[in-house]
């Protein structure tokens, strides 16, 4: 116990409220039922969010087929048995079991940080955008991690449609109707195929805009898209997108983004307002501010049993994590950071910290990999699964039924499902609903003084 006493409960304290993170203290409540009842173990989750989101359905929410607060999960209800603090760990002391947050109350008070003592540590925090110095990406770039940002994306090709159907300007017009995406990953190409086929709904209701007026732009460095489901199927997508008008620009990369301007690698110039990244992710960056041993790519070395490398009490899964893939024919294999994975991962993490506090022995996190689906927009997909192909419809229609399977707790599972059966009834939501991202500015407007034009003359 903390200080050396026996009177103060052992805090396993969880960083990070996401899939890992949530599914992780929601075993542990469950298996550590009697200990948190006779107080003799706590569990604190330290998140900057009160929910999780389920990063798998944010092109569906950006596209309008799935409301987007079915996407996320409230933690407090869910884990309603453990201490949740809305804040960030912002470097961890291991060897003292010490980690340093800031949350909203710290931020009011001026205090800036508060230090938090701990037994057990998870480091489940994910991961964030990885970005490189293109001129013009902090000014222009859009990302597409959270549900705010896909909520944001969506409210803005929709304005960039009113724009372009109300301007006389041809250049003003052929900016806002040319959408570039960098990345050909899972977040990428389906965040891009989910708002090409929204998009081409929507301009049916436009007097002056067809769908063969916007143009959309996919960027890969990489000769390949969606690498995950095979090279047979990554080229079936190429051939899906370039199907519907969509430009796909493989090995080639986004040179500059200034002034409202794509350069690709290639020499070709885009004026464009929308310039979407999806290039990969790295992990959170309250990895580095621990004395914990990370890999060449900063992630934390752990073993097989999700045990941080060479340390004691300290656990990690998921993105945070590389975990040798004890199923992997090749030695020094790690398990790929995906939801697959990081799901699977969380079970067996909370039962070996159950196992750890107990003095039972720890078992090993073994799983083959089972194959990767992804949508091409509704109806369409791609999917390589135990060996088997699919594409079109059957494999648009597993990605779903794989997806609604993960979605945590049964209330959202019901919820998603309902909307996707109403979606099939009704015709699709086009609404842009921009004054979401800028809640106070018609109350400014509005109480903010008259200007000051000087005195007028008598009449």
């Amino acid at each position: 116990m903390r200080h050396g006493t026996v009177t103060e409960p052992a805090r396993i304290l969880v960083v990070g409220g996401g899939y890992v993170g949530m599914y992780t203290a929601l075993r542990l409540q469950r298996q550590l039922r009697a200990e948190l009842r006779a107080g003799a173990a706590e569990i604190v989750v330290v998140t900057p969010e009160p929910y999780m989101t389920y990063q798998p359905f944010l092109p569906e929410a950006a596209a309008g087929s799935i409301s987007p607060r079915h996407v996320v999960v409230p933690l407090r209800r869910v884990l309603d048995r453990c201490r949740i603090v809305i804040g960030e760990v912002r470097s961890v002391d291991h060897a003292k079991r010490t980690a340093t947050l800031a949350t909203l109350a710290t931020a009011e008070e001026g205090t800036g940080a508060v230090d938090l003592t701990y037994d057990e540590l998870v480091l489940a925090p994910g991961s964030v955008s990885r970005t490189l110095p293109v001129p013009g990406l902090l000014d222009h770039g859009i990302g597409f991690k959270t549900v705010e940002e896909a909520i944001g994306l969506r409210n803005h090709v929709i304005e960039q449609m009113d724009i372009a159907s109300s301007t006389r300007d041809p250049a003003i017009r052929d900016a806002a109707l040319t959408f570039v995406f960098v990345g050909g990953g899972y977040a990428g190409v389906e965040a891009l195929a989910e708002l090409e086929d929204m998009a081409r709904y929507t301009a049916r209701y436009y007097h002056n805009l067809k769908p063969e007026d916007l143009r959309w732009v996919l960027v890969e460095a990489s000769d390949r898209i969606l690498p995950e489901v095979g090279a047979e199927m990554g080229r079936y997508a190429i051939r899906e997108l370039r199907g519907r008008n969509i430009d796909v620009r493989l090995e080639t990369r986004l040179e500059s983004c200034e002034d409202r301007v794509a350069v690709l690698s290639d020499g070709t110039r885009l004026p464009t307002r929308t310039v979407v990244w999806t290039a990969g992710v790295k992990p959170a960056p309250v990895l580095a501010a621990t004395d914990l041993p990370l890999n060449e790519r900063g992630r934390l070395r752990c073993t097989s049993r999700l045990a941080v490398e060479g340390v004691d009490h300290a656990w990690a899964a998921g993105d945070a994590a590389a975990v040798p893939d004890v199923t992997a024919e090749e030695p020094g294999r790690e398990c790929a950071p995906n939801a697959q994975h990081a799901v699977r991962q969380a079970k067996v993490l909370a039962e070996n910290i159950t196992a750890s506090l107990r003095g039972q022995p720890l078992k090993e996190y073994e799983h083959a990999y089972a194959g990767s689906v992804a949508s091409l927009g509704l109806h369409k997909g791609v999917a390589h699964v135990y060996g088997r192909k699919l594409k079109g419809y059957p494999a648009w229609l597993m990605h779903r039924a794989y997806h609604l399977s993960r979605v945590p707790t049964f209330n959202r599972k019901a919820r998603v499902l309902a909307e996707w059966t109403l979606s099939g009834l009704f015709k699709r939501e086009i609404v842009s609903l921009g004054s979401l991202e800028h809640p106070r500015a018609e109350f400014e407007l509005a109480a903010a003084p008259p200007p000051d034009h000087g005195d007028k003359p008598s009449s």
